[in-house]
Parts: structure tokens; C-alpha cells; sequence
């Protein structure tokens, strides 16, 4: 008898945010295999994909936090985000798992009183968790310094698992709109406008030469947002930066198949999906060499050791010129080690581990 399986996707309540996304991947690489387990997807039925298996849904409503749904026909439960509201509890015979995406709060300049709320949050998600998956090296090894912080069961499994993306089928997108720099040299970045993306020193990149700026971004924290567009007007750069806000995924495609290159200088990244999106588009790819991002990026991705302006330029100009000396090459790299991030990839090692966990 095949054994039951709750999957928290409640995150695709926000379908265009990184977590969804992977959330997606990982339901689309378990449907796509022949599966061990009866799966059921928990989140908002309208965000969920369709699926050929026959996965069961369990609609997701606010007041489930309070008004908790019944989970005693599970054999494991999966919670997807370290800062679920959902499954802090399991009964004795339950196993669980929890993948941890990140400790920024540890890193990012929060307040003591958000520092202190979400250690709580992610203690009732990891206390009684038989195994946690982290989603880089990076991840573990932050995880690992600062495990002290929580309180775990003796044999927790904590092992890694990178995010495993669905790249488009199509190798060529076109758009209706008509963006006004689509044929000259542009600056790709996604991302929400943030302190910790960094996206301010990008504006070196594009003072004094012909490159434009374009910016793909969900939200934004409103501070920064005002702090980078004044600097934008200090520079006298309001017509060389784009900010396109909640772009559909084609149209997001159609940008990365147009860009000169993918730029993602940020401080904190516990993956970073982007770039490998990018990467599958065969761009040249620019990170910071912080955090997760060189596990990401490997030896194909050029690096900006700081972020004064001369610095930049320079790693700037010299990569782009190494990618154009030999970019065909390159792109078929570039494609192959996008693929290594695969959904199915993913898929087969999640169910892998829910095996182990209830042989």
C-alpha cells in the first residue's frame, strides 16, 4: 500500500515569488515520475498546476493558522519553507521534513523584535523536524553555525538539496509591448528592490557609456525604492533605467533572450534563481561572490570582488569581452550547467529522501 504524503505549497499564494516557482518545479517532477508515495498539495487551488498523477489538493484559507486542518492520515509531512505558518505539530508516528531556504534575518540588519519573531517561527517548523533540507551549501553551512540558536531532534538529517527550476519550452519568445530599449545594450536584473539585492551599484555599470539598466522586480521596500530613485535623478540616468513591475514569465523570457548580460550583485542569497535562468538563456552572468552565489555560478559566471565603480567596470568590461572572444562556446556551457538545476533532479531527490525516512 502506497503510503500518504502532504505537501505544504501554500507559498503559491504569491505565484510569481522564487518559492513558488519552485514549489511548481517540484510538483511538475514528481507528476512527470513514477511515484512511491499518494501525494496532497495544501495551498490555493487556483495557483496549483494541473496535474496528469492523481494528486489530491487541499485548499489553503487563511484561517487554517488558527483552525488547524486534520493531517492524522499522513505518513510524512513536507513544509517547503522554513517560515511556514502551517505544520508546526505531527503526531508521534508522523516523520517530517522542512527545507530551509535561508537565515537572513540573522544577517540582514533586522531588529532584535524580527530577529526574535522569526527564530520562533522557524524553531515550531525545524523543532521536530526528521530531517532538514537545505537548498545550498551555503545554506547548511550557515545553518550548521548557527544551530545553536534552536533546539532539534537528536537524529535530524540535515542534508542539501538545490532548487530544481522548469525552464521554457520555447528557445524564442516575442512580446506585444514595445519596449523602447529592447534593441540596444541593456543590463538584465531580477529581483524584489531591496537592501540586500543590491541593486543600487548596478548604476556604476551604466554611467558615462551606451548600456541601459533594466530592473524586473515584484515589490519593493519603499525606502529603498525612494533612496534609488533619487540616486537615478542625482546621476541623471532617468532614461537609461527601466523598472518593470509583475512581469508574466514569457515577457520576463523575452528579456533575458534580449539582454546584453544578467547582473545579480546582492549580499544575501540563499540560491538565487535568476542566474540560472539566465544561464539557460546562455548570458553572461555577473555576481557578487557573497553567499550562495558562487556555488550557483561556478567558474562560468564573472564575479565583482567589491562594488566601487572602477572595480566593476573593470570585472564588467573585461567578462563581456571574454564572453564575446569565445561565446559560442560559452553559451553551450552556460546551457549545461543551467541543467543541472533541474526540476526532475529535485523531484527524484526529495522522494529519495522520503524514502529513507519511512523504510
Amino acid at each position: 500500500m502506497k503510503k500518504n504524503i502532504l505537501i505544504d505549497v501554500e507559498r503559491l499564494k504569491y505565484p510569481r515569488s522564487g518559492i513558488a516557482n519552485v514549489c511548481i518545479s517540484l510538483i511538475r517532477g514528481l507528476d512527470e515520475k513514477l511515484c512511491h508515495f499518494n501525494y496532497t498539495l495544501y495551498g490555493p487551488e487556483k495557483n496549483i498546476p494541473a496535474t496528469q498523477s492523481d494528486f489530491k489538493i487541499i485548499n489553503w484559507k487563511f484561517w487554517q493558522k488558527k483552525i488547524k486542518i486534520n493531517i492524522s492520515s499522513f505518513s510524512l509531512i513536507h513544509v517547503t519553507h522554513q517560515l511556514s505558518d502551517y505544520f508546526h505539530s505531527k503526531k508521534s508516528n508522523q516523520k517530517k521534513v522542512v527545507t530551509l531556504h535561508d537565515l537572513n534575518f540573522l544577517h540582514d540588519k533586522s531588529s532584535a523584535r524580527k530577529i526574535e519573531k522569526s527564530k520562533k517561527l522557524v524553531q515550531k517548523n525545524i523543532g521536530n523536524a526528521d530531517a532538514i533540507v537545505c537548498i545550498s551549501e551555503f545554506v547548511k553551512n550557515d545553518f550548521l553555525k548557527n544551530k545553536h540558536l534552536f533546539i532539534l531532534k537528536d537524529e535530524v538529517k540535515i542534508d542539501v538539496i538545490y532548487n530544481g527550476l522548469t525552464f521554457p519550452e520555447n528557445e524564442t519568445f516575442s512580446s506585444e509591448k514595445k519596449y523602447e530599449f529592447i534593441n540596444r545594450k541593456f543590463i538584465l536584473n531580477i529581483g524584489v528592490l531591496f537592501p540586500k539585492k543590491n541593486q543600487e551599484v548596478l548604476l556604476n555599470l551604466i554611467t558615462g557609456n551606451e548600456r541601459e539598466l533594466v530592473l524586473i522586480t515584484s515589490s519593493a521596500k519603499s525606502e529603498y525604492k525612494e533612496k534609488f530613485l533619487e540616486k537615478i535623478k542625482n546621476l541623471g540616468l532617468e532614461k537609461k533605467v527601466h523598472i518593470l513591475e509583475n512581469v508574466e514569465n514569457n515577457e520576463k523570457y523575452f528579456l533575458l533572450q534580449n539582454c546584453e548580460s544578467y547582473c545579480h550583485p546582492s549580499l544575501a542569497e540563499g540560491f538565487g534563481i535568476p542566474p540560472v535562468e539566465a544561464m539557460h538563456f546562455g548570458k553572461p552572468v555577473f555576481l557578487s561572490n557573497l553567499t550562495s552565489l558562487p556555488e550557483i555560478g561556478g567558474d562560468l559566471a564573472f564575479y565583482f570582488n567589491d562594488f566601487s565603480s572602477d572595480s566593476m567596470r573593470k570585472t564588467y568590461d573585461d567578462g563581456i569581452e571574454k564572453f564575446n572572444v569565445d561565446k559560442e562556446n560559452y553559451t553551450v556551457k552556460l546551457k549545461e550547467r543551467a541543467s543541472k538545476f533541474s526540476y526532475k533532479q529535485m523531484a527524484d531527490l526529495y522522494e529519495e529522501l522520503y524514502k529513507i525516512l519511512l523504510d
